[in-house]
């Protein structure tokens, strides 16, 4: 059954790499909706972060959902890898791949959902063909490649364009980059219902002590709601 309700998806790029594991349980245990992974491959993107295997060994923490970010090129060979890991999301980007509607045919014929990210420069109008095929459309409200960055606040005049692009399709509006209890009702308010948050939520807390990553969910849940009025 498709939600619209707000949904908070911590993003793991900011949590111990060491503890992974410990780190997705208790996310999930203070009330994460999902459990977002940056996938990243160092030339699409000027960072490098996991691969299939680690997407794999994740998958075993995780009782909920796996949104796993491709923030790779080229991506098409590696789209079995990360569905056999067990990604229940797919993003990719539209610059990703030379046949974007390929790649989404693709996903969903692994059986995953498909996702698109659009970046701060790639215009909304890219999506026009393939809000269709989608369940997921993430936003980037900051450059892909390094968490911590700040909110390109340009970004949520297209959120609320896409949203209304949307309609009652069942496509979730996620919005990725410098989301915070300041920047969750703005997002909220243009349209975005996922809000994947790095910092923002695992601040203050570690596995051993994580009630602060409680308290931060439900800030940012309540600042979103906020904005919705």
């Amino acid at each position: 059954m498709f939600d619209r309700s707000i949904k908070i998806a911590p993003s793991i790029l900011a949590a111990d790499f060491a503890n992974f594991g410990a780190e997705c349980r208790a996310i999930e245990a203070e009330g994460a909706d999902w459990v977002h992974v940056d996938v990243m491959d160092g030339h699409f993107v000027p960072n490098l972060t996991f691969g299939p295997a680690m997407c794999a060994a994740l998958r075993r923490h995780i009782k909920g959902v796996m949104d796993v970010h491709l923030m790779i090129a080229p991506v098409d060979p590696y789209l079995e890898a990360f569905a056999q890991a067990g990604a229940d999301h797919l993003t990719v980007h539209v610059e990703a791949g030379p046949h974007i509607h390929r790649t989404l045919q693709t996903i969903r014929a692994l059986g995953k959902k498909p996702g698109v990210a659009i970046n701060p420069g790639t215009p909304v109008e890219a999506l026009t063909e393939l809000l269709d095929m989608i369940d997921l459309v993430c936003v980037m409200t900051v450059n892909p490649g390094f968490g911590g960055q700040g909110f390109v606040a340009s970004q949520l005049d297209k959120i609320a364009r896409l949203r209304q692009m949307i309609g009652d399709r069942p496509v979730h509006v996620e919005v990725d980059g410098g989301i915070s209890t300041s920047t969750a009702p703005l997002v909220a308010r243009a349209g975005a219902d996922a809000l994947v948050a790095g910092a923002a939520v695992f601040k203050g807390g570690s596995p051993e002590h994580s009630a602060p990553y409680g308290e931060n969910i439900r800030a940012i849940r309540a600042a979103a709601l906020a904005g919705l009025g």
